[in-house]
């Protein structure tokens, strides 16, 4: 196996899923369905074979399904978990996503998003888990008419005005949302964007907007760009902000998505393709995909928070309490924290991003201490890349982010492939990875932001 240079403890979850499956392959197992439901319905669901209870693997089998189900719930989202098939797991799953339990923060945090209280239920039988139920948003690639595509983002936010697929204006303003207790702020930065974007044309017949966070029906669940809003402020001045803004610019349909997905679609427009994963690691990992449709899916896809690597005595995020997950893989917090393995002392006076850009100085002048940070992350990037792909179905990745600019980028690039090619050969041939040129990203986010909407 390829080694994570730096991070010899690093166990892929691809390879430790695939082992356990093996391992219960050769004395046989019993069938376990995991399933997640979210809003309006929609059923995800996990099958695999786990030892039956009770014959001394208990623990491993939880080990396994506790990361799956946390992926699950990450990747698509959902308030209520059925397990069907394994009583032990169901009241060790329970106890965890309680009041007090190591997965509270989760279960906290699909409960706002989703507004109905988390609950874990038990099924006796695997084949009477709920059924899965998937539906997409068949939403973005619309180019006609006069669109405004708005960008939110934590240090400026960007706004163009399309016309038929042409970008005839753009600008980018600095703001500081994260730092606002007053959600007027926002409210007036985005109006102002937008009545911008709306004098640059004759008349505006959708606008789409691209924000970090979690958005369902348009409505803001959670967004870090509001992170300083007193709880009350914002259940009643910002869930609807793009809703009530766009009322104000004209009766015209608005179409709010995650970031992470638009970026996925703007790369899928690019491409020309469809089954598109992005994955941005800046501050942190954030992530869109595209399905086999062409559409994006409406699932949370939050990564960050997605376990990658099975190690326990791995790096533990310090938001979530949870270790292993992708937030200490694939952002700048994983360069801080392979730098000093690497023999590279950082100023601790020094932000996160000042500490960054030291170690892409360092990578930019030829420093082989750096060039290591970077391979190494590109081995836990091939690996988690055949994780996810236990969940999407990826033709194309797509990597961006200030994380992967520059030589360093390159490295993980190349590294990533490599693990692919060498580890995982069958997913090598059908996946490819890219990183797009600054520029195509930048005009292409706000084209393909502004695609969203139908026309009525």
């Amino acid at each position: 196996m390829i080694k994570a240079i730096l991070d010899p403890q690093f166990q892929p979850m691809a390879k430790v899923v695939a082992e356990f499956k093996a391992n219960v392959a050769k004395v046989g197992g019993v069938p376990l369905t995991i399933a997640v439901e979210r809003n309006k319905g929609y059923i995800s669901t996990y099958s695999l074979d786990i030892y039956a209870d009770g014959t001394g693997k208990d623990e491993e089998n939880y080990g396994i399904v506790e990361r799956i189900v946390k992926t699950l719930l990450w990747l698509h989202g959902g308030y209520k978990v059925t397990v069907a098939g394994s009583k032990y797991i169901y009241d060790n799953l329970s106890a965890a996503y309680k009041k007090g339990g190591a997965r509270e923060f989760d279960a906290d945090f699909m409960a706002r998003v989703y507004e109905k209280p988390f609950e874990v239920l038990y099924v006796e039988n695997a084949a009477d888990a709920p059924k899965a139920f998937q539906a997409a948003d068949s939403i973005g690639r619309h180019l006609d008419g006069c669109r405004i595509g708005f960008d939110a983002g934590g240090s400026d936010r960007k706004v163009s005005a399309v016309i038929d697929g042409e970008t005839v204006y753009s600008e980018e303003v600095v703001w500081f949302p994260k730092l606002q207790t007053n959600p007027e702020y926002h409210y007036q930065g985005i109006l102002e964007a937008m009545k911008t974007a709306a004098s640059k044309m004759p008349r505006v017949d959708a606008i789409g907007v691209s924000s970090a966070g979690v958005y369902i029906d348009n409505k803001i669940m959670v967004a870090s760009l509001f992170i300083k809003v007193p709880d009350d402020e914002f259940e009643k001045k910002v869930k609807t902000m793009y809703i009530d803004v766009a009322k104000e610019i004209g009766d015209v349909p608005i179409e709010v998505a995650n970031d992470g997905d638009v970026t996925a679609l703007a790369g899928a427009m690019d491409l020309n393709d469809t089954n598109v994963l992005g994955v941005a690691m800046g501050t942190s990992e954030a992530a869109g995909y595209v399905d086999g449709d062409g559409n994006i899916t409406g699932w949370l896809n939050e990564l960050a928070f997605v376990p990658v690597d099975f190690c326990k005595d791995a790096m533990v995020d310090e938001w979530s309490g949870d270790y292993g997950c992708g937030v200490k893989y694939f952002s700048q917090d994983s360069v801080i924290k392979l730098a000093p393995a690497a023999g590279i002392e950082l100023d601790e006076s020094l932000s996160p991003a000042e500490k960054l850009k030291v170690v892409q100085n360092l990578m930019a002048e030829g420093d082989e201490r750096a060039a290591k940070i970077y391979d190494t992350i590109g081995v836990y990037f091939g690996n988690a890349i055949a994780y996810y792909a236990m969940f999407y179905d990826i033709k194309h990745v797509i990597i961006m982010g200030r994380v992967t600019s520059g030589e360093g980028g390159t490295i993980v690039l190349a590294r990533a492939n490599e693990v692919l090619e060498k580890e995982y050969p069958e997913l090598a041939k059908k996946i490819s990875l890219h990183i797009p040129d600054e520029k195509s990203r930048r005009v292409g986010q706000s084209v393909a932001a502004a695609s969203l909407p139908a026309i009525k």
